[in-house]
C-alpha cells in the first residue's frame, strides 16, 4: 500500500461552501449580539449583557465548532490542520497574560493576524475564537465579556485571511501592518458595544439613550470610543504594527512552510499495489 499526494498546495487552508455558510451563521450571531441594544425598544435596554452572556456563549461556541467541522467536511482542513490550530491557540493563550491590563499592549494579535493571513480566513476565524476561549480558561478570565471577545477576535483573524493573496514581500507586510492598525482599533471599538449601552452615570454627550434613533446612538458610541477607548486601542495597534514590521516576514515564512509540508489542501490517495 502506498500514499500518493496529488497536486500542489499554496499553503493557505481553503474555505469551501459549507465552511463559508458556517462562518456566516456564526458571524450573524455576533452581529446581533453586539448591535441589538441599538435597535431594541426602550424597555429592553434594562437587560444587561451579563444576563445574555450564557446564552450567547451557548450559541457561539457550537457555531465555532460547526465552522471547524464544516472545514473538515469540505476537506479544507484535516487532522494536521486541527493540530496546527491547537498549537497556535496554545501560543496565543500563553502570550495573552503577558499584556493583560497594560494599556492595551497585547502581543497576541501578531500571531492571530499573521496566522489568518498565511492560513486563510476560515482558519483565522476559528483560531481567533478558540484562542480567546483557551486563554480565558487558563487565566480565569471567564465572564460576560468572553463570548464577545471570541466573536471580535474571530473577525480579526478572518479579516487577515481575506486580504489580497497576490501580495508578497514588503508590500505584503505593509498591507498587513495597515490592516493590523485598523483591526486593533476596531476591536476595541466593537468590544465597547457589549457594555456601553448599560453603563450608568455617563455624560449625556457619550451616553446611550434607549429608544433614540439608531444614527443618534451610533454617534454617541463613536464619541464614547474616542474619549475612553483610544488610550488602549492606539498602544495595542502600535505594538502590533511594530512587531509585524520587525518579525512579520519570518513568521509568515515559517507558517507557510509548515502549511506546505502538511499539505492541507492537497488530496491524499491511498493505493493498493496489484497482486503479483
Amino acid at each position: 500500500m502506498s500514499v500518493v499526494v496529488e497536486g500542489y498546495t499554496k499553503g493557505a487552508v481553503r474555505i469551501g461552501r459549507t465552511s463559508a455558510l458556517a462562518i456566516a451563521f456564526a458571524s450573524a450571531i455576533g452581529v446581533v449580539a453586539f448591535t441589538w441594544p441599538l435597535l431594541a425598544p426602550p424597555q429592553a435596554s434594562v437587560i444587561a449583557h451579563a444576563d445574555d452572556a450564557p446564552w450567547l456563549f451557548a450559541l457561539f461556541v457550537p457555531a465555532v465548532l460547526v465552522v471547524v467541522l464544516a472545514q473538515l467536511a469540505d476537506r479544507d482542513m484535516d487532522a494536521k490542520g486541527i493540530a496546527l490550530l491547537g498549537v497556535l491557540a496554545a501560543v496565543i493563550a500563553v502570550l495573552r497574560p503577558l499584556g493583560g491590563g497594560l494599556a492595551g499592549l497585547e502581543p497576541i494579535w501578531v500571531i492571530l493576524i499573521l496566522a489568518g493571513r498565511a492560513l486563510g480566513p476560515g482558519f483565522g476565524f476559528a483560531l481567533g475564537s478558540i484562542s480567546l476561549l483557551a486563554s480565558a480558561l487558563i487565566t480565569g478570565g471567564v465572564g460576560p465579556w468572553l463570548p464577545f471577545q471570541m466573536m471580535a477576535a474571530a473577525w480579526v483573524g478572518m479579516g487577515a485571511g481575506l486580504l489580497p493573496r497576490a501580495l508578497r514581500g514588503r508590500s505584503e507586510i505593509a498591507v498587513i501592518a495597515a490592516y493590523a492598525a485598523v483591526a486593533c482599533v476596531a476591536y476595541g471599538f466593537i468590544m465597547n458595544l457589549w457594555f456601553w449601552p448599560f453603563s450608568t452615570n455617563l455624560p449625556p454627550q457619550i451616553a446611550f439613550e434607549a429608544g433614540a434613533p439608531f444614527i443618534e446612538n451610533l454617534v454617541q458610541w463613536w464619541r464614547f470610543n474616542l474619549i475612553t477607548s483610544l488610550g488602549y486601542d492606539i498602544p495595542r495597534a502600535v505594538l502590533t504594527v511594530a512587531l509585524i514590521v520587525i518579525a512579520g516576514r519570518p513568521i509568515l515564512i515559517a507558517l507557510r512552510r509548515v502549511s506546505r509540508l502538511a499539505a492541507f489542501d492537497t488530496p491524499v490517495r491511498i493505493e493498493t499495489p496489484a497482486d503479483r
